[in-house]
């Protein structure tokens, strides 16, 4: 019987396609995640919640931003196609995460 392996772990290694692993998992997914904590944390500010909490719902989507780091750059790794393609991929999800985190 053949091992099923995990989603996130197979997203660690970079066994997913590059295009996969940008466009669906970290520009869709992340982005959604990152969209929803952040409206999640401005609602928590309004509603005269304390900061900290506010702030911690913010940072919830960090891990997720780091795998999604970690994933698109090895799946770089082993594409295939042109070499500019991995490469503008990777510098989009260092930009993606910084910019998803910090806003």
């Amino acid at each position: 019987m053949p091992q099923v392996v995990a989603l996130p772990a197979r997203l660690w290694r970079g066994e997913i396609p590059l295009g996969r692993a940008f466009w669906e998992f970290a520009v869709l997914y992340g982005s959604l995640a990152n969209l929803f904590t952040t409206i999640a944390s401005l609602s928590l500010l309004a509603a005269d919640a304390p900061p900290a909490i506010a702030v911690a719902v913010h940072f919830l989507p960090l891990p997720y931003n780091i795998l999604m780091v970690v994933a698109v750059w090895r799946s770089a790794a082993r594409y295939g196609g042109p070499r500019l393609w991995a490469d503008l991929a990777r510098l989009s999800v260092l930009l993606w995460a910084a910019a998803a985190t910090a806003l």
